[in-house]
């Protein structure tokens, strides 16, 4: 029982490492709230599939102090998150917006897998065709026993 219990607290170890520093957080809990629902939107960019609130690289903990200042300066969650977006780029938002580029990316392996199968059925097609075509020896064999049957 105590080697389950050691086990749980050592697997707990990292996730009250994420809390972060007491001293980041606001005074104010309406906007401290506000400032991890903008977080839990921003992605590290260094762990690059965690958000910045989950996130324990000092990149991350200088995006919250930036998010947190912007928050405690007055700023609603699209400004903050415009002003982020446009010094880092789409790759900082955990949800990008929707533009060609990215319909092209998670288009392309329902095209590459269409392709495959594209090429696939007509290989097949023309292994098929090849396989029932006639060489000129059975053609004139074929030939002579429709004209003997006849």
């Amino acid at each position: 029982m105590t080697r389950w219990l050691f086990l749980w607290l050592l697997l707990a170890l990292p996730a009250w490492g994420a809390v972060g520093d007491p001293n980041d957080r606001l005074p104010d809990p309406a906007k401290e709230a506000l400032a991890r629902e903008i977080g839990r939107e921003l992605r590290c960019l260094i762990c690059q599939n965690q958000s910045i609130e989950d996130s324990d690289a000092q990149l991350a903990r200088d995006l919250r102090r930036l998010v947190r200042e912007r928050v405690a300066a007055g700023e609603d969650q699209a400004t903050v998150i415009r002003f982020v977006h446009e010094r880092y780029g789409d790759f900082v938002l955990l949800r990008p917006p929707v533009t060609a580029a990215t319909l092209l990316l998670w288009a392309t392996p329902v095209l590459a897998l269409g392709g495959g199968i594209a090429v696939i059925m007509l290989r097949r097609r023309r292994a098929i065709a090849e396989a029932t075509a006639l060489s000129p020896e059975e053609a004139r064999r074929l030939a002579e026993l429709d004209r003997g049957a006849a």
